[in-house]
């Protein structure tokens, strides 16, 4: 199941398989199996069109979700940026040496965390996010030491700006972590299938293609919904557009 929804395409093509064959096993069922009577096919188009009023309510509510986590995603982005760019500019409050390392290694900090946005493997992640805690742990050791040697509210004030750096960070990993329950996904599905098996139940020696319409159609609403969700694998992704600006500008400062 994490391999589809980290996966947009591949659940395109499972999506369009499965539901066609739903279709297609309604089909052969009315048609051989048990054929609708006439005084059934009221009730039974009152099933249908509830059903698949459920299904578009589980949809557009899926839908929301995903929308609501890519648009949490991009908040922390910018919050990330601007928690970066203000401590590069406080640790300037410290001693010399302090001030020049502190904004080196917030600079190599600012280039791993774009390289976190950028990254589409997963296997890549690991030495990333190393390298990542380990710039935090240094910075947060300078900071610490200028703060040690000379306690001030000023160099309280640089401590209190890489808090919001550090926790930025952690903010940022929960969001991309937030993802739609993979049982609202299951559910979603078994409602589909029911759909497109009492599409092709209640056709009746119709054209072939007319039973592809709803496999077609809630496939591409699946791929939408999982292409917004997956933060690294889908066409539609978070950039860090104000990461990469507060970097370039970075050595002009």
């Amino acid at each position: 199941m994490d391999t589809l929804l980290n996966q947009p395409r591949v659940m395109l093509a499972v999506s369009i398989v499965v539901l066609w064959l739903a279709t297609r096993l309604g089909a052969y069922y009315e048609k051989w199996a048990r054929p609708l009577k006439d005084e059934e096919r009221e009730a039974f188009k009152v099933v249908f069109s509830a059903t698949l009023t459920l299904l578009g309510l589980l949809v557009g509510f899926s839908f929301s979700m995903a929308v609501s986590r890519y648009d949490q995603r991009k908040n922390y982005e910018e919050a990330e940026a601007n928690a970066i760019g203000t401590e590069y500019l406080r640790v300037e409050l410290l001693p010399t040496e302090a001030a020049d390392k502190a904004k080196g290694l917030l600079r190599s900090y600012l280039d791993q965390r774009i390289m976190f946005y950028k990254e589409r493997r997963e296997e890549n992640l690991a030495q990333i996010d190393s390298r990542i805690s380990q710039l935090q742990g240094e910075m947060w050791s300078v900071v610490r030491s200028a703060a040690a040697a000379q306690p001030s509210p000023v160099v309280a004030s640089v401590m209190a700006g890489m808090n919001d750096v550090l926790n930025s960070q952690g903010y940022t990993q929960a969001a991309w972590r937030n993802r739609i329950p993979a049982a609202a996904w299951i559910l979603m599905a078994a409602i589909a299938v029911c759909c497109c098996g009492l599409m092709g139940y209640s056709t009746h020696e119709v054209r072939e293609f007319l039973l592809l319409i709803l496999p077609v159609v809630l496939s591409i609403a699946f791929f939408l919904i999982a292409d917004i969700e997956s933060p690294r694998r889908g066409v539609i992704r978070v950039l860090p557009q104000n990461l990469i600006s507060l970097a370039q500008s970075l050595p002009a400062q």
